[in-house]
């Protein structure tokens, strides 16, 4: 079980390392289906549904029919639950989209930049020991919103050869148009090079295990990706003013996603880290995910005490999580100091799976230190700028010494002469 340790960026550095080391070891077999999909499309995907999913299916699409069905037999508690969900993520997200511009000058010249939206993409849903409607309206309604008309859905079937029916609906909702039934690093090698059945994307989104997140960085450049956003990461800072209780299901509650997941306590109060180890145990007894959730915990788990608040965010920027807590007296005022977190949640009752469900904030974000570069999942993500130039006769004429100049400091002749011939006779 979890043990209380001094918190030290050596401590940080060792869980990082670790989350490191796994993806190396999935990177071969990662590898090996991507170059089996390729070459044998739908033909894999059927042989990979039955290997690891134990499906026996007749179609790798989901018909119109499936998908009526199953939104109609949808608990109606839950639908509404989802469609309260949906109306937060569209009104975040709606306030995202940007517009294109334009500069236009005295001389007659123009420059501007266009915001187009992407043609078609592939929005991935994990699956397998759990089913995640949320992650169908986090991934599919930003790209709807951007203006993209061919949104693709994959997602793995049950042994059964379905999809869940929340799933389903969920993805109905959030305007998904295409539905296949299909998951793990095969789901991102049909999306990305494509099968009899699957027409290729232009990007690929979505979280996932360690082998999509393994297949997103690989297929990167014959499509494009969102970001690495593989197994579940929370980082809690905690003063002495926090429930444990609160802190340890936060804990388990990225902890039951994955048996790779990332769970961090940073205390800063050695009572409060032993309660929260005490408190973690009695809640881990009797969890339903309590295999998955304690391999998670023993293998990518730590609480750690610092001797300052300050110290803690400190040490919580160097790990850059997916999810940082700040149970804390005043979380607003800390706030400034967090400078590498996707998505920070603010004093005791934020929770990430407010987060990850309700509040509207997209819970398909950077993980493994990518939030000191990468950014949650959004609107951008679906569009594409492109700039455009204009320039009268006049105008150009009077740019054209300078081009040339640049180009011949560059030792690109021709581009000079692109320049100047338009500007013989000129003057």
């Amino acid at each position: 079980m979890i043990r209380v340790e001094n918190a030290s960026s050596e401590a940080v550095d060792r869980i990082a390392r670790r989350a490191a080391e796994r993806d190396a070891r999935v990177e071969a077999s990662v590898r090996s289906i991507l170059e089996d999909v390729r070459a044998r499309g739908d033909r894999a995907l059927y042989e990979y549904a039955l290997r690891f999913d134990r499906a026996s299916l007749r179609s790798i699409a989901v018909s119109r029919e499936e998908i009526e069905s199953a939104h109609r037999s949808v608990d109606p508690e839950l639908m509404a639950s989802l469609r309260l969900a949906a109306s937060n993520i569209e009104r975040f997200h709606r306030a995202q989209i940007r517009e294109g511009f334009s500069c236009a000058l005295p001389d007659g010249s123009l420059v501007g930049q266009r915001v187009l939206p992407m043609d078609r993409v592939g929005v991935y849903i994990p699956g397998g020991t759990a089913s995640y409607p949320s992650s169908a309206l986090m991934n599919a309604i930003p790209a709807r919103l951007a203006g993209v008309p061919e949104i693709v859905a994959a997602t793995p079937p049950g042994e059964d050869g379905s999809i869940p029916p929340p799933v389903l609906a969920a993805l109905r909702l959030a305007g998904a148009t295409e539905v296949y039934k299909v998951g793990g690093a095969q789901a991102i090698a049909a999306l990305a090079y494509g099968t009899e059945s699957i027409r290729r994307v232009d990007k690929i989104v979505g979280p996932g295990n360690a082998y999509v997140n393994c297949a997103k960085k690989l297929v990167y450049g014959a499509v494009g990706i969102d970001m690495p956003a593989g197994p579940s990461e929370v980082v809690i800072v905690a003063d002495s003013t926090v429930d444990a209780r609160f802190v340890a299901s936060d804990l388990l509650s990225q902890a039951e996603h994955d048996p790779s997941a990332i769970a961090i306590l940073i205390a800063v109060d050695a009572g409060s880290a032993e309660a929260v180890r005490r408190e973690l145990e009695r809640q881990l007894d009797g969890l339903p995910r309590e295999g998955i959730a304690r391999r998670a915990i023993d293998g990518g788990g730590a609480i750690l005490v610092a001797d300052c608040v300050e110290s803690a965010i400190e040490l919580a920027n160097r790990f850059a999580p997916e999810h940082l807590e700040l149970c804390v007296a005043d979380p607003l005022a800390l706030l400034d100091r967090v400078r590498n977190a996707a998505s920070v949640f603010l004093g005791p009752y934020a929770p990430v799976a407010l987060g990850d469900y309700l509040a509207g904030p997209n819970h398909t974000l950077p993980t493994g230190g990518a939030a000191r570069f990468a950014s949650p999942l959004g609107v951008d993500d679906f569009a594409r700028r492109s700039s455009y130039v204009y320039y009268s006769k006049a105008a150009f004429y009077s740019a054209s010494a300078d081009i040339a100049r640049i180009a011949r400091g560059e030792g690109l002749e021709a581009h000079a002469r692109s320049a100047l011939i338009r500007a013989e006779g000129e003057g």
